[in-house]
């Protein structure tokens, strides 16, 4: 019966022992290579061993320091961890560092130098840590309460002495040589990858990266390194699985977040909830966060998303309240919140700020827009257009919606000589002969619009609202409704779904008195104008019924 417990207990034994070792490797391993694999080995295996041997002295304060480094516990708990450490094993030095580092930490000066000074005296000729440890809080206590002489003795003597016995610090030493070691590893393949991508030689280089890798165990560097390789040779996805590993193996790495979202935002843009999580764990580090907030913006307008972008932008503004891009991305999403006040306001900082000329004749631009088409301030409107047209006078499309809107309050003679400004300034693009075409129709120059209306679809065959136009000053300029169907059902070719053309083609046939032709395309217009709702459902049906009044 007494053999049968004693198997067991003798088991557990072994067992706590055999998860020390490995907790103590892997903790080694962290503090050379700081990879978060390793942290998190270290912590399961300190447990395994409490849980194996709950008298185990060195796992506490152990598991204090790897909690604590990771956020898990708080300071009270790990000095509470430590002093459990000190309990099992009242004369063990290392337990007593931890808790003085530990008060230390939590600022509490004198219980911190009890337990460097029980450490010191305890293991005098070994004390190289405890003394540094010890000068280190008598400088930081003077940084606090004032410098003074007898502080200053036993800072002087307690680092100098500590530098000293450093030396047969075995323990320290060892940790030092693997460190060096370590270093001169990583720094040869680095240096012969490095040299080889120089040369081209792309394949060797890779191969000496996954060496280096597989012999180091340093994922934090050579996991970047196949991907900044993977990257050059145009292997995306190569490239985003090396640079997730990196992240695994250290996951507070800005240049690697950096490369993922940057790649994730290029290549995969559809991705809009993974990159956005990339982009807030850059936000911890703190450092260009307007940017940051600025991406995040965009990718929130993106995904529809008008609250966090609106609040994203402001959040950028609060970084740099003088930045015109951001004043501008603001107003954007101010605009598809239907907020239009608040947007004016931040499209007027931005064009105020003028970072270039171009560029502010564009925002001048949307802000136009937004007072003529929203507010229904032509006045303004115009003046804000003209304002765009002087930083930048080679802005078409800026010019083309200044003729839009002296179209819009019937200034027709205004209208045509911009739409022709714009012909002079862009020759080979078919708007502003389209828009041009339409002014000169409305204005009952009709050789004039025809000529402009086939200039544009010469130049654009497959310009549907061009055809549309042409066949209307043919229809009811000319004429001609033959020649007018030939350009509706152009447009509708074109155009599917374009109700107004349908429209124009029953009225082209009506013309002819061709009307079963004319009631089947009313009627198809009368059917699409319930999806598109392009026109007033009466004017179809008022057409349809005349033809057989």
């Amino acid at each position: 019966m007494s053999e049968q417990l004693i198997i067991p207990a003798i088991d557990k034994a072994e067992e706590a022992e055999k998860a020390l070792e490995s907790a103590r490797l892997a903790h080694q391993r962290y503090l050379i290579k700081q990879q978060q694999e390793d942290i998190d080995r270290a912590i399961l295996f300190y447990v395994d061993a409490i849980k194996y041997n709950p008298k185990l002295a060195e796992a506490y304060y152990r598991l204090a320091s790897l909690m604590w480094e990771k956020g898990q516990i708080s300071l009270e708990s790990a000095i509470e961890q430590c002093k459990t450490a000190i309990t099992l094993e009242p004369e063990n030095v290392n337990a007593h560092i931890y808790t003085g580092y530990f008060y230390s930490l939590a600022e509490d000066y004198e219980n911190a130098e009890k337990e460097f000074k029980f450490a010191i005296t305890s293991h005098n000729i070994n004390s190289a840590r405890p003394r540094l440890f010890l000068s280190k809080l008598i400088q930081k206590r003077m940084q606090q309460k004032g410098k003074t002489f007898s502080g200053m003795m036993k800072f002087l003597y307690y680092f100098l002495t500590g530098s000293i016995l450093f030396m047969s610090d075995y323990p320290a030493l060892k940790m030092v040589y693997e460190s060096m070691a370590d270093n001169f590893s990583v720094f040869s393949y680095k240096t012969i990858g490095a040299t080889l991508e120089k040369i081209r030689m792309f394949p060797t280089a890779f191969n000496t990266y996954a060496i280096g890798m597989e012999r180091t165990q340093h994922g934090d560097i050579f996991y970047k390194k196949l991907g900044d390789l993977s990257l050059e040779c145009n292997d995306v996805v190569s490239s985003l699985e090396y640079y997730r590993n990196a992240l695994k193996t250290t996951p507070k790495n800005r240049e690697v977040l950096i490369k993922l979202a940057t790649i994730m935002q290029t290549y995969f843009p559809e991705e809009i909830d993974t990159i956005i999580d990339y982009y807030n764990q850059l936000l911890e580090f703190g450092i260009d966060n307007g940017k940051i907030y600025y991406e995040l913006g965009h990718l929130y307008l993106r995904r529809n998303d008008k609250v966090n972008s609106i609040s994203a932008f402001k959040l950028a503004l609060n970084e740099d309240s003088e930045n015109p891009y951001y004043n501008n991305s603001l107003a954007y999403s101010l605009v598809r919140a239907e907020l239009y006040d608040d947007a004016i306001e931040y499209y007027q900082k931005a064009i105020k700020l003028n970072p270039d000329a171009a560029w502010t004749s564009i925002v001048c631009h949307a802000l136009g827009a937004l007072y003529g088409e929203v507010k229904g301030n032509f006045e303004a409107a115009e003046a804000t257009f003209q304002a765009g047209l002087v930083l930048d006078p080679n802005n078409y499309d800026l010019l083309m919606s200044l003729g839009d809107l002296f179209m819009a309050v019937g200034n027709l003679d205004k209208a045509i000589r911009t739409y022709c400004d714009g012909i002079t300034m862009n020759p080979d693009n078919f708007l502003a002969y389209a828009k041009a075409g339409l002014a000169l129709w409305e204005k009952d120059y009709i050789e004039e619009a025809l000529v402009s209306l086939h200039k544009a679809v010469d130049l654009n065959p497959d310009f549907d609202v061009a055809h549309n136009n042409l066949g209307v000053v043919y229809l009811d300029g000319i004429g001609d409704a033959e020649e007018a169907i030939t350009h509706f059902l152009r447009a509708i070719e074109i155009n599917p779904n374009y109700t107004l053309a349908y429209f124009n083609t029953g009225r082209a046939y009506q013309a002819m008195n061709e009307k079963t032709s004319s009631a089947e395309y009313y009627q198809m217009a009368l059917d699409l104008n319930k999806i598109t709702f392009e026109m007033d459902e009466d004017d179809i049906l008022a057409r349809l019924h005349g033809l057989f009044e």
